[in-house]
């Protein structure tokens, strides 16, 4: 698009911008303070001129206090959008909170640059795995069409509000998910390691003179490692599941019940 055109489509550039900026800033993999804020704004500003020539009429107020308040709405969206996403992301993190206890692992904090936090060393690492499935699954292709592109054929931010009941029940629904699919995804390892640990127990009742307090630490740390690494392939197949399911909520929060995410 030449530069006249994007000057003539200034109030449709600046709403596209709004909701673009409102996702990249809060979605996964690109929200964390590791990205430069200006690698961010270039993206939205990119993405926002691609977008303008293809999305259809949108109703501009002529009130000044009117457009100001439709920015504001088109920036909530792409917050909304992003917070899904995250919620989806973070039972990765959950998951690997759920047995680091077990492990031996729940003093370990691991400072994370992209957040900007301590998390869970083992949380860390499935929410990385998870990263690395998003990148090989085309996710973020899929945030941009369903989050952007088709988020501006579904839905305005005059539209977005008559969907508020269908919003609030996939907060709630995402919510339940959340805790569900963490303790699917930790349930084997949190299972294994209680029975080694009651083995444990009744080896230390049987041969009170062995010192199983010290050995113990070691056996669930290395059960735990080599459960990951067995278990690695199907937790793949499980976040590719998790992740392609949040789109698809994504989607039928923005288009008709039924619509799947591309």
């Amino acid at each position: 698009m030449s530069l006249e055109a994007l000057v003539a489509q200034a109030q449709l550039f600046l709403l596209i911008f709004a909701r673009v900026a409102g996702l990249v800033y809060v979605a996964p993999l690109l929200s964390g303070n590791a990205v430069p804020s200006m690698v961010k704004a270039g993206l939205s500003l990119l993405t926002a001129a691609v977008l303008v020539s293809w999305v259809g009429p949108y109703p501009i107020p002529e009130s000044g206090t009117l457009y100001a308040a439709l920015v504001l709405g088109e920036a909530l969206i792409g917050i909304t959008l992003g917070f899904i996403l995250n919620i989806i992301y973070s039972t990765f993190q959950l998951a690997g909170q759920l047995f680091s206890l077990q492990m031996g692992f729940a003093a370990s904090q691991v400072y994370d640059p992209m957040a900007q936090m301590e998390l869970p060393l083992v949380g860390q690492f499935l929410y990385l795995v998870a990263m690395l499935v998003l990148l090989s699954v085309h996710g973020l292709q899929k945030i941009f069409l369903v989050g952007v592109y088709r988020s501006f054929e579904a839905t305005t931010a005059y539209t977005f509000l008559e969907r508020r009941e269908q919003l609030g029940l996939l907060m709630i629904t995402s919510l339940g998910d959340l805790f569900s699919n963490a303790l699917i995804i930790a349930l084997p390892i949190m299972g294994t390691l209680f029975l080694v640990s009651v083995s444990m127990g009744l080896l230390a009742k049987a041969a009170p003179q062995m010192n199983l307090l010290m050995l113990g630490f070691p056996i669930n740390i290395g059960m735990a490692f080599i459960l990951l690494f067995l278990l690695m392939p199907f937790l793949v197949e499980a976040f590719e599941r998790i992740i392609d399911f949040g789109f698809v909520e994504i989607a039928r929060l923005l288009g008709p019940p039924g619509e799947a995410a591309p």
